[in-house]
């Protein structure tokens, strides 16, 4: 596994959809290094000046949500989220969790309190620190990934989307790099696909984040993607 920072992704086409034909390539580096979250464990959250005091990760801004139905999931997951898991309840019960409901744009994205998402309980809550959202999922016995924004969950991982000359779909699977954040991601203090302090996980990324990874393709081309990546079609590491 890679302790460093793989170079630039070289996307490398390894599966086919069974379903739809679509041809998804994927940064074999990245899935085979040992890049993990340290979210709380030392990062530095993606504004100009490093902070990792405050805790935020990557939710000092809010999330921008897939769809209208991914809004009106969120919502409903915040009316029914247990005030002692949810450091803003009283915020979101007096004016919503969204940005502005009055433009799609503002509909589709999570209201920013203090400084950073709604739903981003601080350090020191009785609750508990992160995200609202993902500690009630899991102490309704959950996944968060049926919780969460699905920008919040797939990070750091990127999917692009294409139509070939010839109507072939094709689809990418890398990482998340500082483009991807818009013109902000250029004075960013931290991008954490970019520096070795987050390449220190226990086992690659292929494992670690198998779960999301399969959320977003389809079993099937997980079963190809892994064997691209480790040479085996079992589960990788323990």
């Amino acid at each position: 596994m890679a302790s460093t920072p793989p170079g630039a992704p070289v996307p490398v086409p390894v599966a086919v959809d069974p379903v739809d034909g679509t041809v998804w390539s994927v940064d074999l580096d990245f899935l085979a290094s040992n890049w993990t979250c340290i979210w709380d464990r030392g990062c530095a959250g993606i504004g100009d000046e490093p902070a990792p005091e405050l805790g935020l990760g990557c939710c000092s801004e809010g999330a921008e949500l897939l769809d209208d139905d991914e809004a009106m999931r969120i919502a409903a997951l915040a009316a029914f989220c247990d005030p002692a898991l949810f450091e803003h309840h009283a915020e979101a019960a007096a004016g919503g969790v969204f940005a502005d409901t009055t433009t799609e744009s503002g509909r589709r994205r999570t209201r920013v309190v203090d400084g950073a998402c709604i739903f981003a309980n601080r350090p020191g809550f009785a609750g508990g620190h992160g995200c609202a959202l993902h500690l009630a999922a899991v102490a309704d016995g959950e996944s968060p990934l049926d919780a969460k924004p699905s920008v919040c969950w797939q990070l750091p991982l990127r999917i692009d989307r294409s139509t070939g000359a010839d109507g072939t779909a094709h689809a990418t699977l890398r990482r998340w790099e500082r483009r991807d954040w818009g013109p902000g991601g250029a004075t960013m203090a931290w991008c954490c696909t970019e520096q070795a302090e987050a390449y220190v996980g226990g086992r690659p990324v292929i494992a670690a984040l198998a779960a999301e990874i399969e959320a977003v393709v389809g079993a099937e081309v997980m079963v190809q993607i892994r064997r691209a990546v480790t040479g085996a079609d079992g589960p990788v590491g323990p």
